[in-house]
This record gives structure tokens, C-alpha cells and sequence, in this order.
């Protein structure tokens, strides 16, 4: 037997165990779910306390919500505007960015599925980007289809089945992911020149970005710098990762990304919109509500506080009774 009828032979095979496993799995999701749906907010309130104390080390108390992480926990529990659900959800935001900033900001979609069997493999370009719409840290990148192992095959099947069987508001209990009804979207690859697309993520409160924050080497040597909109690099920053050893020039058409995070952060008290730029290209890559879910902590410690005065909102705690 060829090496290649082997792998075809496994492949079926998996296929043939995925026809029985999957279903488990999605009974499984289906059981947390509904225990999930069940907890009282006071409930979820204790379990999100305890969470947090676990994350970062400190106690929530929520009486005295000051910091940005402690408001978080707040908002991913009391804010319930529904644009949250539509906006974080990956394929429906397309819509309301080409009616906010334009079609021509978004990353060209090739498709949408419900399941991943329900894919055509062949009918796929030989690079593309496959994720779902409600997960995270489930990107796929294909650069040349045509080269992929088997193994490549069946991990981007298991990344993707098993996000599409999560519920991100469980694990964290930022709720208006539970809204989200999952599918597998695909888009077109956009080649940077650089082993990641570079991320910058715009922090904003009150419908006005604050800072930016861009990522590098994010699968090794991971750097993180903070630059307030002039692009000058901050002595702060999230989630502990030192600066680049070398000074970043500031991207081109940076001013129009500043515009562009604006425009989508409207009305809203706190949102962080991520932008990516290719030689001078803008493109839109995700809105995010709650920010590390409120776990990630900042240095120095002002900071969280600092930012938690920009937030600026009511957390009184409604009658639960």
C-alpha cells in the first residue's frame, strides 16, 4: 500500500469515526449549554468572581467596580444591548461596516457554511483564511492549498469543528456570545510580506479611540507596544509582553485608521476595533467588547485604573431579587 492510500484510508476512517463522534459532542455542548442558561445572575455573578480572582490574582468587589478590568466584569453581565452580539459576530458586522465606513474596508468574503462537511474543499482558492464567526483563536491561514498534508487537513477540521461546538459566553461568561449562532466563514488571504498580518487594535471610549496597540511575533517572540494616536510609544501595557527591541515607524494612512476606528466605535461607551494596514491598505478585522474578557491585567497597575475613569459609566448592581 502507497503512503498515499494509507493517508486516504485514515481519512476515511476519520471521516467514518467524525459521523459518530460529532453528534456526542454537539449533544455535549448542547447539555453545558442549557446549564449554563440555568445559572441566576447571582450565580453567574459569584462564578465570574471567582474566575477573576483566578486570572489576575486580585479580588472583584462589586460594590466598588474602579478599574477597567473590574468594570468589564460588570459589562459582559448587565450590558445587554443586542448591537453587541451583532457586532462581535464576525459576519454580520460586514453588513453594518459597509453601511458605516464602506464595502471597501472589509476583507472580500469567498463563503459561509453552517457545517464544515457542507464545504467544498476544491471550490476554495489555493490561499485563503478560515475561521468562524463567534470564536476565538480558531484562524486557520492557508497559504497553498494544493501542498497540504493530511495532518494540516485534519488539524484545520478539529480547530474548526471544535469552535463551531463552543460557546465563548461559558468560559468566560461574556453572555452576548451565547446570541451569536455559529458558522464557518471563509475569506480572502492577504498577503503582508510578514509571517503575521499586523494587528492594530484600537482601544475607545465613548465613541472616541484612545491608544493603539500593535502585536509582533505573536506564535514565538511575542511584543506588544502601546502608542497613544500621535504614535508615540507608552510605558504601559496589557498582558505583560515587553516592547520591540527597535523603534516602529509609524504605518502609512495611520490618521485615516484613527478616522475609520472612530466611525465604528460610535455611541458606544467601550469597544476595541481592530484594523489591519498592507502598504498603506485599511481593512477591518474585528470588534471586541470585552477586551480580554477583563482577565488580562495591565502594567503598571495605574493603568487599569486610569482606564476605568475613561470607561465612565454606571455599574450599579440592579435589584436581583
Amino acid at each position: 500500500m502507497s503512503f498515499r492510500s494509507f493517508l486516504h484510508k485514515h481519512e476515511f476512517l476519520y471521516e467514518a469515526a467524525s459521523r459518530i463522534i460529532d453528534p456526542v459532542r454537539a449533544l455535549q455542548a448542547r447539555i453545558y449549554n442549557r446549564k449554563l442558561a440555568a445559572l441566576s445572575t447571582r450565580e453567574i455573578m459569584e462564578l465570574d468572581a471567582e474566575l477573576y480572582k483566578k486570572r489576575t490574582g486580585m479580588d472583584l468587589d462589586w460594590s466598588n467596580l474602579r478599574t477597567y478590568t473590574e468594570i468589564m466584569q460588570w459589562e459582559k453581565i448587565f450590558d445587554r444591548n443586542p448591537m453587541k452580539a451583532v457586532l462581535s459576530d464576525k459576519l454580520a458586522v460586514r453588513d453594518w461596516v459597509s453601511r458605516t465606513v464602506g464595502e471597501a474596508y472589509l476583507i472580500p468574503l469567498i463563503g459561509s457554511w453552517d457545517r464544515y462537511s457542507d464545504i467544498d474543499f476544491g471550490s476554495l482558492p489555493e490561499q485563503f483564511v478560515m475561521k468562524t464567526n463567534h470564536g476565538s483563536s480558531d484562524v486557520v491561514i492557508v497559504r497553498d492549498k494544493s501542498s497540504m498534508t493530511w495532518a494540516e487537513k485534519m488539524r484545520m477540521r478539529r480547530i474548526i469543528t471544535t469552535s463551531m461546538r463552543t460557546d465563548y459566553a461559558g468560559s468566560s461568561y461574556e453572555l452576548h456570545y451565547s446570541s451569536i449562532r455559529p458558522k464557518i466563514i471563509v475569506e480572502k488571504y492577504i498577503d503582508s510580506g510578514e509571517a503575521d498580518l499586523r494587528d492594530y487594535k484600537f482601544l475607545c471610549f465613548n465613541g472616541k479611540p484612545y491608544c493603539c496597540w500593535v502585536d509582533f511575533g505573536r506564535h514565538g517572540d511575542h511584543r506588544r507596544n502601546m502608542y497613544d494616536l500621535d504614535w508615540n510609544l507608552q510605558d504601559w501595557t496589557q498582558n505583560h509582553f515587553p516592547n520591540t527591541d527597535e523603534s516602529v515607524p509609524k504605518p502609512e494612512h495611520f490618521d485615516e485608521m484613527v478616522r475609520v476606528a472612530e466611525a465604528l466605535c460610535k455611541d458606544f461607551p467601550h469597544v476595541r476595533v481592530d484594523l489591519y494596514n498592507v502598504d498603506g491598505k485599511i481593512y477591518f478585522g474585528e470588534m471586541t467588547f470585552t477586551n480580554g474578557s477583563g482577565f488580562k491585567r495591565f502594567y503598571p497597575d495605574e493603568m487599569n485604573l486610569k482606564l476605568g475613569r475613561l470607561w465612565g459609566i454606571s455599574t450599579e448592581i440592579p435589584d436581583l431579587d
